[in-house]
């Protein structure tokens, strides 16, 4: 390759060419990306041939994102480089993805797995919410319920630890704000480890801290909703005298996105009859999957029940999930009459809504074969999280398309009324 300007008008002409066979995301590749011809061999038959490589280097995680597709992509940019250089040389070319480095030098630690953006978002929405962060206790008591505060400094050399320093402060003086420990760098929320924050943020809901469970789960969902974003959540392990007490994972599966596009739905239909459901499915799917199947079945009945109400329809008490489905797909028109070209389309989408109401209907049933007490067997196996995750997903598909049709009908109807 005789020059990097060379190279540039190489690969302007390999995009364009990308671009005009459809290959939109190998196209993307080529310009949106470093390239660097390196090479890497020679062959010495029929005179000589010098192998080169164009090596494009993305950032680890947009690397990642391409899995299996990397090599079809490189095959693609190849074969335009093939195309326009084979008749100019007789050298061989051929395009390679790689990684390229992503040095940080907080690597080692697990900082960047919660980013200082979500962090700070949570402490802010704490000091709007005036929460006072250690609830029942004093900062002390909360403190060293995860610190050994006798290990750490004091910031005033008139103490020997910081136990001397926040009692003077807190205490005596009184002359530190109440949000001083997100800002005191022996306790790193902002610049330390992902656990090290989440840790801190589960003994803020801890029933000896915030017993009142209301003021607890309100705080779990102002907390949820910026931890989800950078794949955290957490979630009721298990209970003291009825109340929750929260741990903290990482978010590996889709539950808590469906979670989180039922309270998309639930907003946007102004349905608070949903929350309780929604809260139920969010701290059960692991922990109870009975109970978060059952809550899913709920969830598509007050879905299919806010609808008909906004619609002035009558529901009964006597109407199962069957009736109430029945009475959504007529309210709604979800399968078009009349129109030809859709007979086909319209066969299929009913039985889709069938299926996903059957799905959640079956499911909900499985919770009264694997539920508690029955006695079993020591071979007995209940329902698994994977079943909960599989009700949930059909739930919220179901309430996803019936609420984007009412949304989209509304918006239908409030047109004529305006013309």
């Amino acid at each position: 390759m005789e020059s990097s300007d060379h190279l540039d008008r190489v690969l302007a002409t390999v995009h364009t060419l990308l671009l005009a066979e459809g290959a939109d995301e190998a196209a993307t590749i080529v310009r949106g990306y470093p390239a660097k011809a390196e090479l890497t061999g020679h062959d010495n038959w029929n005179g000589g041939t010098d192998i080169w490589e164009i090596q494009f280097r993305l950032p680890a995680t947009d690397y990642a994102r391409l899995g299996a597709r990397r090599s079809q992509l490189e095959e693609k940019i190849t074969a335009r480089l093939k195309t326009i250089l084979e008749h100019e040389v007789d050298d061989w070319y051929s395009a390679c993805i790689l990684p390229a480095l992503d040095y940080r030098k907080d690597w080692r630690s697990d900082t960047s797995e919660l980013p200082r953006n979500v962090r700070q978002n949570i402490l802010d929405g704490m000091r709007l919410e005036n929460t006072v962060w250690y609830g029942q206790l004093d900062d002390i008591e909360f403190l060293n319920r995860l610190y050994d505060l006798k290990s750490l400094p004091s910031t005033d050399g008139r103490y020997k630890d910081a136990v001397g320093d926040i009692f003077q402060h807190r205490f005596n003086n009184d002359d530190w704000e109440i949000d001083w420990v997100y800002k005191d760098s022996r306790f790193q929320l902002l610049e330390g480890s992902a656990e090290q924050f989440l840790r801190f943020l589960c003994e803020t809901v801890h029933p000896m801290v915030r017993p009142i469970r209301d003021e607890a789960l309100k705080l779990v969902v102002h907390f949820n909703q910026q931890l989800r974003v950078a794949g955290w959540e957490l979630f009721e392990e298990e209970q003291i005298s009825g109340r929750p007490r929260f741990a903290f994972r990482s978010v590996h599966h889709n539950s808590a996105r469906a979670v989180l596009r039922a309270k998309t739905v639930a907003d946007a239909l102004d349905a608070g009859w949903m929350a309780k459901e929604i809260e139920r499915l969010e701290n059960a799917v692991e922990r109870d999957p009975a109970l978060a199947i059952g809550t899913a079945k709920e969830l598509v009945e007050t879905c299919c029940k806010t609808i008909l109400t906004k619609r002035n329809i009558p529901v009964t008490k006597s109407d199962d999930l069957g009736d109430l489905t029945k009475k959504i797909a007529k309210a709604l028109n979800l399968v078009p009459e009349g129109v030809s070209e859709a007979a086909r389309g319209a066969d299929n989408i009913k039985a889709i809504l069938r299926a996903l109401t059957q799905m959640t209907s079956n499911l909900a049933q499985l919770r009264g074969l694997y539920g508690t007490g029955h006695g079993r067997d020591g071979q007995h196996r209940g329902l698994q999280p994977r079943h909960a995750r599989l009700a949930v997903a059909a739930a919220v598909a179901f309430i996803d398309f019936v609420s984007e049709t009412y949304r989209h009908r509304e918006g239908v109807r409030s047109d004529d009324k305006a013309e």
